[in-house]
């Protein structure tokens, strides 16, 4: 063989191999996902979770983007990944208006959408495949019933609220007060959005804690853990006793809450699951290979406390 040949067969391996990498990469189902933010532990395992499961998957590219609990940032990554042609865009909504223009303009770019942990309102059906996440409304039923069943039919309780116009915000709120509404020996007295951050839930509780309904205040629901945790240290800083002098129940199921329910710092946390990565590419896979997913599918999650909370409970946690 002389040696233009060589070459020439050379080149043409090369090709075959430039080829083959090429139709490999192809052949990888894109995702593009925005996220909320960091702003909580929860959200933090979530994206653990959503960024781990991927690594595990040889098939799927993720392109990840955090909108720093802004919408716009949403708005923009969202038009990025369609620009980018992705085969499947999912994201976590930052509140739960305002998205309908760009769910319009994925439709339109035959981009399949998956929301993940938090829902939409829009004015049409099929801006959306599939939402997986948590019931809020019953997770705020939950924390309505223990308060019944663990404080009795008399309580008056000062609410965190979380990031005005977010779905577990509203539906949270809701569900709450819908088991309330038929025991009007329980109040609430006092209510604030603490952004769903620990800072934010520390300070709307120093403000409680200093108005004048500061002393009538029994229960605290929080919106979230992260919140709750704030305002323990916020009640601590008052001279009084979270989990004793003012009941705590929130919204989560965080490692850290654990612990401060098994120190008697606080009396209950509804479990909001984070780690639902495995069930997101699950069904990005099927839309990919054409197969109908479900409309909405829930996450598995319970109620925890000085019950059901051990210190092997505590280290078994993964969030």
């Amino acid at each position: 063989m002389n040696k233009f040949a060589t070459v020439i067969m050379a080149a043409a391996a090369a090709a075959l191999l430039v080829t083959g990498c090429s139709k490999s990469d192809s052949s990888k189902i894109k995702v593009g996902f925005s996220q909320v933010g960091a702003e909580s532990d929860w959200r933090k395992a979530s994206t653990e979770s959503i960024k781990g499961e991927a690594a595990k998957r040889p098939n799927i590219e993720l392109t990840f983007s955090d909108a720093q609990q802004k919408q716009e940032n949403q708005i923009k990554a969202i038009r990025n990944f369609i620009s980018k042609g992705v085969d499947v865009i999912s994201f976590s909504p930052v509140v739960s208006t305002g998205f309908e223009d760009v769910l319009k303009e994925a439709k339109e770019a035959g981009i399949p959408v998956v929301l993940f942990d938090r829902a939409v309102d829009v004015s049409e059906d099929g801006l959306y495949v599939s939402f997986i996440g948590s019931d809020f409304v019953e997770e705020g039923r939950r924390a309505a019933r223990w308060v019944l069943e663990n404080v009795g039919e008399n309580a008056n309780v000062a609410e965190l609220v979380g990031t005005v116009g977010s779905a577990p915000a509203i539906d949270r709120k809701k569900g709450f007060e819908e088991i309330i509404k038929d025991h009007p020996g329980i109040k609430i007295i006092k209510s604030q959005s603490g952004d769903f951050t620990r800072a934010k839930g520390k300070e709307v509780m120093e403000s409680f804690l200093k108005s004048p309904e500061a002393d009538q205040i029994q229960v605290l629901f929080a919106h979230n853990d992260d919140m709750a945790l704030g305002a323990i240290q916020a009640i601590e800083e008052a001279g009084k006793k979270p989990g004793q002098d003012i009941k705590i129940v929130s919204i989560d199921g965080v490692k850290t809450m654990f612990e401060a329910i098994l120190e008697g710092k606080a009396n209950c946390t509804v479990e909001c699951n984070p780690l639902i990565g495995a069930q997101l590419f699950d069904v990005v896979e099927k839309i990919h290979a054409g197969e109908t997913v479900p409309a909405r599918i829930p996450s598995q999650e319970g109620v925890f406390d000085s019950k059901n909370i051990t210190k092997e409970v505590v280290d078994g946690r993964k969030y």
